[in-house]
């Protein structure tokens, strides 16, 4: 017997033959439904019907579709669970048996388990932006600031004010044809002309444009601050942009997961030698969370996507990356969806503590000290606020601590001695011991 799974902005759906006997041949179809915070039960639909009015209408709207063959023993514990129209799934770890599944045997590899080396050379580097933005960069000077280490003060040794244009920044925009429909992606790349046109082309600093697709991520160039070549070399790549292929809604959601933190991983790869800070800014809203109360995950799931999470922070840090979302949907997608990675930013410090949602593009921007941005249709104009955001700033280091344990999270906080100031860096990093 098969069944069909699609995901759903707050779930997971399946369907599937009523009639395990009869199996593809059942004229009724059973739905289960597993939305975020609502019951998890089966409806019996005509087949038919759900063909014919009901599953055109889910397509349209994007969803993706995975076929997937169910065990023989899954099979008869659905088919015990039948009843007259609803039935209720009693086994909240039953419902997520295919997901899971899936996850461990695919999805979770996407990453390696972290390095157990240091960052850098023994020290971390933090770029520091402090609001509201009025505040010239002269006026704070070293002894304004206080870096708190697990809440223990740690000795700042090197501080720089970076100012505005001088900023040794290169950025880097990538447009996501994986997580984006299609008349999104082609509403993207106008906004993002617009951008690039912006005071004649002269932008502020030298930008590299990237282009996601289902094929893996393409950086179109070399870095540039000439915007209309780069807005000629986007227009070279506008029919790759149109071959959208399964991720025009028919990718499964653990699917695009994978490819997008493959793509997020060889790009901060490609970046690390490079000097300077880097700023990402990834036109998405955002791949697949793979969370809810009825996705359950094992010790050793737990385990590997605690090493997915560990080694991706590591590499944000040593790369000198910083993260920005910019949600492409704006005011058409509910507050609820744009929203729900709030959910998952709180730092994790223990494998016990994980869920997919902590490797989510709005949670890692986040927690990569850059921001979130979505409920507006002017994606031009959030580019133009990232980078606002991103300069000046502060370049301050610290020596690394030699850790107790391996992957010992540290939080970082940075206090400022001037009233009405706020400083906003990267959220905590990942120690190590020393290698015996």
């Amino acid at each position: 017997m098969k069944t069909l799974w699609r995901s759903v902005p707050n779930g997971w759906l399946w369907y599937f033959p009523a009639a395990a006997e009869k199996a593809l041949h059942s004229k009724t179809w059973l739905v289960h439904c597993i939305m975020r915070g609502a019951d998890v039960r089966f409806r019996s639909v005509d087949k038919s019907k759900w063909k014919s009015q009901l599953e055109p209408r889910i397509a349209s709207i994007g969803l993706a579709l995975r076929a997937i063959q169910l065990s023989e023993a899954l099979q008869r514990k659905l088919a015990a669970l039948r009843t007259q129209g609803w039935l209720m799934f009693m086994n909240a770890r039953l419902g997520c048996f295919l997901l899971v599944t899936l996850l461990s045997t695919s999805a979770v590899s996407a990453q390696q388990s972290s390095p157990q080396t240091q960052p850098g050379n023994g020290k971390i580097y933090l770029d520091v932006v402090v609001t509201p933005k009025s505040v010239p960069p002269a006026d704070l000077q070293q002894q304004d600031f206080t870096l708190l280490d697990n809440k223990a003060p740690r000795t700042i040794t090197s501080f720089a004010a970076v100012n505005g244009r001088e900023a040794p920044i290169e950025v880097l925009v990538v447009i996501d044809a994986v997580n984006t429909a299609f008349h999104n992606v082609g509403y993207e790349r106008t906004q993002l002309d617009s951008f690039l046109r912006v005071e004649g082309g002269h932008l502020a600093y030298p930008i590299a444009l990237a282009v996601f697709t289902d094929k893996g991520i393409q950086v179109l160039g070399d870095f540039s601050s000439d915007g209309n070549a780069l807005s000629a070399l986007l227009d070279q790549d506008k029919a790759g942009l149109r071959v959208i292929g399964r991720s025009a809604g028919f990718y499964g959601a653990d699917d695009r997961w994978q490819l997008s933190l493959q793509a997020l991983d060889r790009l901060v790869a490609s970046e690390a030698p490079r000097p300077g800070r880097k700023i990402i800014l990834w036109i998405s809203p955002g791949w697949p969370l793979l969370s809810g109360p009825n996705v359950q995950l094992d010790a050793k799931q737990q385990q590997r996507i605690f090493g997915n999470i560990v080694s991706l922070s590591t590499q944000l840090l040593r790369a000198r990356v910083t993260l920005y979302s910019v949600n492409p949907l704006g005011t058409v997608e509910s507050l609820s969806n744009a929203t729900y990675y709030q959910e998952f930013l709180k730092s994790v410090t223990k494998p016990s503590q994980v869920n997919l949602g902590n490797l989510g593009l709005q949670v890692l921007a986040i927690q990569s000290g850059g921001l979130a941005f979505n409920s507006s249709n002017d994606i031009a104009n959030l580019l133009r606020k990232c980078l606002d955001d991103a300069a000046p700033y502060y370049e301050i280091s610290f020596d690394l601590p030699v850790a107790e344990k391996p992957d010992e999270y540290h939080e970082l906080q940075i206090k400022l001695a001037k009233p009405g100031l706020t400083a906003r860096t990267r959220q905590g990093y990942y120690a190590q011991p020393l290698p015996r």
